[in-house]
C-alpha cells in the first residue's frame, strides 16, 4: 500500500481528532466501560470523504490514541473494531460513486450512509465483543450489551450529526460546481 503525503496527513488529522474526541471527558457513559462518543461523527466524516483505507486507519489509530490517553490501557480488540467501523463506512463513496463530490446527497444516499454506519458498528464492535469473549474471557452478556448499546447509540449519533454535515457539504460542492467565470 502506497499512501500519498496528503493521505498520510489526512489520516494523522483524522486520527488525532477522533482519538482526542474519544476521551471519556467528551463522551456519555452508558454501560460498563462503554461510552457514546460524539467523535464517532469524525470517524464517519473522514471515512465518507476519503474511503475505506483512510477510514480504517483513522478508526484504528484514533482509538489507540483514545486508549493511551484515557488511562485504561490499549484494548486492541476495540481498536480493531473502530478500524472496521471506519472501513465499512468508508465504502460510502464507492457505493454512491462519489455523488457527494458532485454536490448530491439525497434520501437514498442518507439511507446508505445510515445502513453503513449500523453495519460498521455491528461488524466492527461485534468483532471486538467476540474477541473479548475468546481472548479475555469477558462475560458474553456484558460484551453483547456493550455491542447493542454502541451499535444503536453510535448509529443514531452518526446519522444525526452526519446528516447535517453531509447535507451542507453537498450544498457547498454544488455551489462550487455552479460557479461560472465572469466574461
Amino acid at each position: 500500500m502506497n499512501l500519498s503525503a496528503k493521505t498520510v496527513v489526512v489520516i494523522a488529522i483524522g486520527a488525532a481528532l477522533y482519538g482526542i474526541g474519544g476521551l471519556p471527558m467528551f463522551g456519555i457513559p452508558v454501560f460498563a466501560n462503554t461510552t457514546l462518543k460524539p467523535a464517532m461523527a469524525v470517524l464517519a466524516l473522514f471515512s465518507v470523504l476519503y474511503g475505506p483505507i483512510v477510514g480504517f486507519l483513522v478508526g484504528f489509530i484514533g482509538h489507540w490514541v483514545t486508549d493511551l490517553f484515557a488511562g485504561w490501557g490499549v484494548w486492541l480488540t476495540w481498536v480493531l473494531g473502530s478500524g472496521i467501523v471506519g472501513l465499512v463506512i468508508g465504502l460510502f463513496p464507492i457505493i454512491t460513486k462519489k455523488r457527494i463530490e458532485s454536490g448530491l446527497f439525497d434520501k437514498k444516499d442518507f439511507f446508505i450512509f445510515v445502513v453503513l454506519a449500523f453495519a460498521g458498528n455491528v461488524i466492527g464492535y461485534g468483532t471486538s465483543a467476540f474477541l473479548d469473549t475468546i481472548l479475555y474471557a469477558e462475560p458474553f452478556t456484558k460484551v453483547f450489551m456493550q455491542l447493542c448499546i454502541i451499535a444503536a447509540g453510535n448509529t443514531v449519533l452518526i446519522a444525526i450529526v452526519g446528516y447535517f454535515i453531509l447535507t451542507n457539504l453537498a450544498k457547498r460542492k454544488q455551489q462550487s460546481t455552479n460557479l461560472t467565470e465572469a466574461p
